[in-house]
């Protein structure tokens, strides 16, 4: 090859990764502009918010967003695939690209008065969590593992940092340093699995490994990295026995963080898994029963561990946990409405988890958390608004009609049932029947308990923004949920072979 001839770059699809090129270049302007910009003072607070970086991030995401429906909307157009094959704009990643960018723009919106609050400049913080949603992205359009592997790690470093942010408090510090050891030694069996899946199929592009994959299954290679896989995935979702971290660190993370790494992280990592195990493994049959057991484990813990909190957060965590388990049940169901009831109940998933966290986030003082089951007392008279709010994200969580929980729920029961796996979903029905307990109890002391100390309570106006985005949309969900249901069967359609879902 002559030295002096021109070096040839892949080809770059623009148009394809627009959200990700105005997801990076907002960052990057919020980063530089944490620098120059002059905040408002407020009387709480000693140091200045830089608020142009704020609304920099909340631009960004929006255009984001935007192009995300813009394409969805032209989907002949720019459907295909960028970078040399390894990004893939198609329905699918998509809609997984929507939730998470709805996730972060309600992050956004609960981080400024909080921020102010807590007395810390959100410059870096912004850009962080941009970088974050960028790896997200790259995780959910991937169709290759090794930017898979690069789109977690982006995500995993940013919120390794926003774990930690709040560097004067120790209880902070000390989950991103659980965060970050545990995370590292999970990332050590994906990459493990990568390898092997790679020396058995010789490529680390998924449809190849589709390909390839059944006639090399019959050796330990293949079987070795999936199962591998599944642990590193299950660290990410916090599926037990995996969850370990997640108490821990949800409580100890900054609220808006929390919420952040509840919803959006979550979804980040049941992207790629839903894309890597319907796609690139589903000519198997061997992964289903290790699932269906991981979501059966991962339901009773999270529920049976939930029930003894008097921390809110570490309720939601356990929450989360559990929730975790519902979506690896429509996984575990491989097949079309399975598929679709999985996007539809982690969208309506990370509205009401968003939701719960704002509210415990609209509790707090400086220097007082507020995060205690007994906070919540009285908060039906005291900030009624905020009490309503969290009833209706309580009964959406629990399942209760006519909320998105309960909807995105029963079209899971009925995926599991058409798959075979009866016995799972009686589980799921008797697990959520535990979580009725303990987010019904929230409910009872927030309105049937005398506040500890009277008087109103004052909420941030972007943060009261946040809850009523969330709430209208876990209402809509639950009373007008089939077009968004339409839109996930036909999400979902071009993992099958078959054409778009066949809804009841």
């Amino acid at each position: 090859m002559d030295p002096l001839s021109p070096i040839r770059l892949p080809p770059v699809d623009l148009a394809g990764v627009a959200p990700l090129v105005l997801l990076t270049i907002a960052a990057l302007l919020a980063l530089v502009a944490d620098l120059f910009a002059r905040g408002t003072t407020h009387e709480d607070e000693s140091r200045d918010e830089p608020l142009l970086a704020f609304w920099i991030t909340l631009l960004g995401l929006a255009a984001a967003l935007f192009v995300v429906l813009f394409q969805a909307g032209a989907l002949e157009r720019y459907a295909g695939d960028s970078l040399s094959g390894m990004f893939r704009v198609d329905a699918f990643g998509l809609f997984f690209t929507a939730i998470l960018l709805l996730g972060s723009f309600l992050a956004v919106l609960l981080t400024v008065g909080y921020a102010r609050r807590e007395g810390f400049h959100t410059g870096e913080y912004y850009f962080l969590l941009l970088m974050a949603a960028a790896g997200g992205i790259l995780m959910a359009q991937s169709a290759n593992l090794v930017t898979i592997f690069l789109g977690l790690e982006l995500l995993s470093v940013s919120v390794y940092v926003l774990t930690g942010f709040e560097r004067d408090r120790s209880r902070s510090v000390e989950a991103a340093l659980k965060y970050f050891l545990l995370g590292a030694f999970s990332t050590g069996f994906f990459l493990y699995g990568i390898a092997l899946l790679y020396g058995a199929t010789g490529s680390f592009h998924l449809d190849a490994i589709a390909a390839a994959a059944p006639a090399a299954g019959e050796g330990l290679l293949v079987p070795a990295g999936i199962v591998l896989l599944l642990v590193g995935f299950g660290f990410k979702v916090a599926a037990a026995p995996f969850h370990q971290w997640s108490p821990d660190v949800y409580e100890g993370a900054p609220t808006p963080v929390t919420a952040f790494m509840a919803a959006v992280v979550k979804a980040a990592a049941f992207a790629a898994f839903v894309r890597v195990f319907l796609a690139a493994f589903g000519g198997f049959e061997s992964w289903v029963p290790l699932l269906a057991a991981l979501a059966v484990v991962t339901m009773l813990v999270g529920n049976l561990a939930a029930l003894g909190q008097t921390s809110v957060k570490r309720l939601l965590a356990y929450s989360s946990v559990a929730h975790a388990g519902y979506l690896l049940v429509a996984l575990a169901a491989r097949n079309e409405l399975g598929a679709a009831s999985f996007l539809f109940y982690l969208l309506a998933y990370t509205l009401m988890t968003m939701g719960a966290f704002g509210v415990v986030a609209a509790l707090g003082r400086r220097g007082e958390p507020n995060e205690r089951l007994e906070d919540l007392a009285g908060l039906g008279s005291r900030q009624p608004f905020l009490a309503a709010a969290m009833a209706v994200f309580m009964f959406s969580l629990a399942g209760i009609p006519p909320t998105a929980g309960f909807i995105g729920k029963f079209y899971i029961f009925g995926a599991a049932l058409d798959a075979g796996l009866g016995w799972l979903a009686v589980v799921m029905v008797l697990a959520s029947v535990v979580s009725l307990y303990y987010y019904l109890k929230v409910t009872v002391v927030m309105y049937m308990r005398e506040a500890p100390v009277p008087g109103k309570l004052r909420a941030d106006p972007l943060l009261v923004a946040a809850l009523a985005i969330a709430l209208l949309g876990v209402i809509q969900l639950g009373v007008f949920p089939g077009p968004v249901i339409e839109l996930a069967g036909r999400s979902v359609a071009a993992l099958f072979d078959g054409g778009p879902v066949a809804l009841p």
